[in-house]
């Protein structure tokens, strides 16, 4: 196993692991972050949020992090600089949503500046506390263009998405492959797409290799990270199955409890906890 002495690298996701119940980043997880920049620490964020609304929270941070973004469809370097970018081709698209969606299903395009919705969700709209990222209400039956980052499907029955996944792949199993990144949000991204690769170019690029990072995750769209990691996390509000499918990685505190800065804090910067 890899000793923690010898992490470089910290990379964290945002909603369920670096962000607390209210979406946002804790002053205490920002003085945590800040403590690991100032010692020399590489930090990137992989989240399947969209890169504009991702990098209005990471800025809180107010240190140098990078971005990897819809589940690993955009790498942004700290100055915003776009490094790598991965479009879904339309027909790609309108083959997936070829099939029949329950009517209480939110259906999402991640568009560059908007994302493209069959209904407005305010809960949703309630993972931004501004929208960067905005809505725009569209009817797919009659959209030409369907070009996408990647297609989200947003539901509280679970089972409706088990059976929306399993009609997704049935026609696109070749492009295409999902990730649960909440039991209530069902994300397709083309099969080369995953936040692992898209870490392992960063970390490339600077001179780093996953086995020197330590990651925090709390889903499926997290398990190669986690699984590629030095050091894999998993927080403690994490569901039940992604603990079983992961069952030799450490359970932590979880996001109401700034489970990610208080692991830091102990293991990694070696502050006793108040």
């Amino acid at each position: 196993m890899t000793k923690l002495k010898n992490i470089k690298v910290v990379v964290s996701d945002l909603d369920g692991t670096l962000l607390n119940p209210q979406h946002k980043i804790s002053d205490y997880t920002k003085s945590i972050f800040q403590e690991l920049h100032n010692q020399g620490y590489l930090l990137v964020v992989a989240t399947g949020r969209h890169h504009l609304d991702a990098m209005a929270i990471i800025e809180t941070l107010e240190v140098p992090v990078y971005l990897v973004s819809s589940n690993g469809a955009r790498i942004h370097s700290p100055n915003k600089e776009e490094l790598f970018a991965f479009n879904l081709d339309s027909d790609v698209v309108k083959a997936a949503l070829n099939v029949e969606i329950d009517p209480e299903i939110t259906v999402v395009l991640f568009k560059e500046s908007v994302w493209q919705t069959n209904r407005i969700n305010e809960r949703l709209n309630a993972y931004q506390s501004e929208l960067n990222y905005r809505p725009e209400l569209v009817d797919y039956k009659t959209l030409e263009d369907f070009g996408a980052i990647k297609i989200f499907f947003s539901c509280d029955n679970h089972e409706k998405l088990l059976k929306l996944k399993d009609d997704v792949l049935a026609n696109s199993s070749e492009h295409l492959h999902h990730a649960f990144s909440l039991p209530t949000c069902l994300e397709f991204m083309d099969k080369s797409i995953d936040k692992a690769v898209a870490i392992e170019q960063v970390l490339e690029k600077e001179g780093f290799t996953l086995a020197e990072a330590v990651s925090f995750g709390d889903g499926f769209n997290d398990v190669q990270m986690l699984s590629a990691s030095g050091k894999g996390l998993i927080m403690g509000n994490a569901p039940a199955l992604l603990k079983e499918t992961l069952p030799d990685l450490e359970v932590i505190k979880t996001n109401t409890e700034d489970g990610v800065a208080k692991y830091i804090a102990s293991k990694i910067l070696d502050k006793e906890l108040v």
